[in-house]
Order: structure tokens, then C-alpha cells, then sequence
């Protein structure tokens, strides 16, 4: 399907061909990923949600839901569907027992031994019109702008800015 179908090719400026196309990608490929996850009951969000547990080493809700991008609200949500499938635990914080932990559980870790090999292979044939080193420009380029993000760069977020 060519670009122009979606409006990338259009006189905008680039910064907003460049939204668009990232919108547009990040949203195929949620689709995608869910569609290989739903057979289990699961979704991309909480996918991700136990990645960046895993990534952060027990984390609060709160940084959890920060490092997503997303609020408290539907990172407790994600929690409570995880803790449900067994593949999250909350736990009392050692260090403050008034403050809870998040923890992937050891079912969590056999469920994605099973799957990592077939997801790996189908997430690199999504990219499979990139050569290894496009691949690598791209993480490079999407990680300077989610840093640019996380340091300020957020301006405009609020309507009438």
C-alpha cells in the first residue's frame, strides 16, 4: 500500500508526516502484536507493561505507568488483568511496606520462554523491508525523540499551547 493512501506524501510539514507515520506504524503494529497475543488473552499494553517490570526491576505502579507513557489509572488496570493471569504479582515494597512493588512471576517467565522464538521471527519479518542497518537508524532515531521527549520536549501538550 503506498504512503500516499495515508497522507504521507501530502504538503505537510515534516515534523507532522513524520507524527503521522509513527502514529500510523506504532498503530499497525499494536494491531499486529495483538493479533498474535489475543489467542492467549493477552495484549499488546500488557505485553508491554511486563517488559518494563522486567526492565525496571520491580517498579512502582507509578514508574511503571511512566516509562508506558500512560496514566495510573490504566496501568492499575493492566495490573489487575496480569495479577489475574498470574503473570504479575504486587508486592509489599521491603525498604517501605506501605508502598507496593510490581513483579513478574515465574509463570510470566515460562509463558514467554514459549513464545519468544515465533514472536521474535514474526516481529522481524514486519520490519523485513529494512536492511539490518535501516533497522538500527531507525531505533536510533526513535530513541533521540522518545529522549528529547523525556527531557521537556513536550511542549504544546496542553490545548492552546
Amino acid at each position: 500500500m503506498s504512503s500516499d493512501v495515508y497522507g504521507l506524501d501530502s504538503p505537510l510539514t515534516p515534523p507532522v508526516r513524520a507524527f503521522r507515520a509513527v502514529l500510523l506504524l506504532a498503530q499497525r503494529l499494536r494491531y499486529l502484536m495483538d493479533e498474535r497475543l489475543r489467542p492467549d488473552g493477552l495484549t499488546t499494553q500488557q505485553a508491554a507493561l511486563l517488559t518494563a517490570v522486567i526492565a525496571l526491576g520491580s517498579p512502582t505502579l507509578g514508574a511503571a505507568a511512566a516509562a508506558l507513557g500512560t496514566t495510573h489509572q490504566n496501568a492499575a488496570q493492566l495490573v489487575t488483568a496480569l495479577e489475574r493471569k498470574g503473570l504479575l504479582a504486587v508486592e509489599p515494597d521491603p525498604a517501605d511496606r506501605r508502598r507496593k512493588r510490581l513483579v513478574a512471576t515465574a509463570a510470566n517467565a515460562r509463558y514467554w520462554r514459549g513464545r519468544d522464538a515465533d514472536d521474535e521471527a514474526a516481529v522481524a519479518s514486519w520490519f523485513g523491508a529494512l536492511a539490518p542497518a535501516e533497522v538500527d537508524t531507525l531505533v536510533a532515531l526513535v530513541s533521540t525523540v522518545l529522549d528529547h521527549l523525556g527531557r521537556g520536549g513536550e511542549q504544546g501538550v496542553r490545548a492552546g499551547k
